[in-house]
């Protein structure tokens, strides 16, 4: 596999070795060993599937206390995908890296702990897929808002669909600082 290194420090672009003739293709999703190679030491206690329409957006979440960082990719469809640094202190905060993840690329973005994350569908619809390392807890999730000016997230869509959770994501000016995750 390829790993490619983000300038946010920890966020990575992961190209699977994919074996493919006339019958399909095969890959390995996740290989403990590989991705510790890779710089991607941690457990994954969770993982979660959803499948959006053409123009949705989901994002940008976090979780803090309890982070979640997050091995994502496509099983089909197009997304674009973003991660957000968040960490008070960090060298690199309110900077974002955003990355297009297909079925036809096969790319996995890996978000660590301490980012904001979040994704637009491209296709007619996309079916998503990512592995947690910390369980789901609604009483630590935010929502910073998707198109906060100051982080200049350049989504290619306009108006996209959104939950009422995210139409009322807070910019990042707007959290108190408190509830950020810290960078360490």
């Amino acid at each position: 596999m390829k790993v490619i290194e983000s300038h946010l420090p920890g966020v990575k672009i992961i190209e699977p070795k994919v074996f493919g003739d006339e019958r399909g293709y095969f890959l390995e999703s996740w290989q403990a060993l590989r991705y510790i190679d890779a710089g991607i030491e941690v457990p994954f206690v969770q993982s979660n599937v959803s499948k959006s329409a053409r123009g949705v957006l989901r994002g940008l979440h976090f979780q803090n206390p309890n982070p979640q960082g997050k091995l994502v990719y496509v099983l089909s469809g197009e997304v674009y995908d973003v991660a957000v640094d968040i960490r008070r202190g960090s060298p690199t905060f309110g900077q974002h890296h955003g990355v297009i993840l297909s079925e036809h690329n096969h790319r996995q973005f890996y978000v660590p702990e301490g980012f904001a994350h979040g994704f637009c569908v491209l296709s007619e619809s996309a079916t998503f897929a990512y592995m947690c390392t910390n369980y789901y807890d609604p009483s630590s999730e935010a929502s910073l808002l998707w198109n906060d000016p100051a982080l200049a997230i350049d989504w290619p869509l306009e108006s996209p669909q959104l939950s009422e959770k995210d139409k009322k994501g807070l910019t990042l000016d707007a959290f108190d600082p408190a509830t950020l995750p810290e960078f360490v």
